[in-house]
């Protein structure tokens, strides 16, 4: 798909079942994810790289600690075709919700310099690093989409998941379906 980058938010291990800071199904989000990467040419993802230390564990669980197994991607993610892994949380201070807040690159710079224009969006967790990602995405000025079945969410209230729908659509972010894709 020209113009377009597929990309892959935080689908690391803590976040999984069995995980440091799990998201109910999240597992789930991995056989989608692995269908539709073969529709893109660019294939990007965010991790959540946390140091030991740092204040977003004051309000999370310890988790994604940089260079731990809960940091890295589960094993049935495919991770071949992933051009780009950009890194947020790094710092004592940094919660790095959106990958438009990583560290190691600049993503705006990143996909301008590409020409990429339109957002594809998957991963974890809907509610939080998804949301923030594909709103910030919007604001810049891209074409976001959001994958209903590639992606899950914390839903800390039963109605989170459905909230976080409405706030991305508000911004301009499309909720599609995995079989809309070719239609982009």
């Amino acid at each position: 798909m020209k113009n377009a980058a597929l990309f892959i938010v935080d689908v690391q291990n803590d976040f999984l079942p069995g995980g440091a800071l799990a998201v109910p199904r999240g597992d789930e989000v991995i056989e989608p994810v692995n269908r539709l990467i073969s529709s893109f040419d660019t294939v990007l993802a965010s991790k959540d790289w946390h140091p030991p230390r740092t204040l977003h564990f004051d309000q999370w669980p310890v988790h994604c600690v940089r260079g731990t197994e809960g940091a890295a991607f589960p094993p049935g993610l495919n991770i071949s075709r992933i051009q780009k892994i950009f890194l947020k949380g790094t710092g004592y201070a940094d919660d790095g919700y959106s990958a438009f807040e990583a560290t190691n690159e600049d993503l705006e710079s990143y996909l301008r310099i590409r020409g990429i224009d339109r957002l594809v969006v998957t991963g974890l967790a809907t509610d939080y690093c998804v949301k923030a990602t594909a709103i910030a995405a919007a604001r810049k000025g891209f074409e976001v989409y959001v994958v209903k079945e590639a992606v899950r969410a914390v839903n800390l209230q039963p109605d989170d998941e459905q909230k976080a729908f409405e706030e991305m659509q508000a911004a301009g972010v499309r909720i599609i379906s995995e079989n809309q894709i070719h239609r982009l």
